[in-house]
């Protein structure tokens, strides 16, 4: 995959629910986490369980999960 923006390979760590939307939490080096706030449909779609690899994806303004 090739993207313009930087890309932090980890694992995930926990996701919490909420009404619309969740957060999910992506441990990218020991006690260094990153957490997304993604749709609940997105995190269905990506099929994501905790502790599979994930791979935080970063824009200046934006955090967004990626998985192969």
């Amino acid at each position: 995959m090739q993207i313009s923006a930087r890309r932090h390979h980890g694992d995930g760590r926990r996701h919490r629910r909420g009404p619309h939307d969740a957060h999910v939490k992506i441990e990218i080096a020991a006690g260094q986490t990153v957490t997304a706030a993604i749709t609940n449909e997105a995190v269905d779609s990506l099929k994501r369980s905790v502790g599979a690899p994930a791979c935080a994806v970063m824009k200046p303004s934006d955090v967004m999960v990626a998985v192969d």
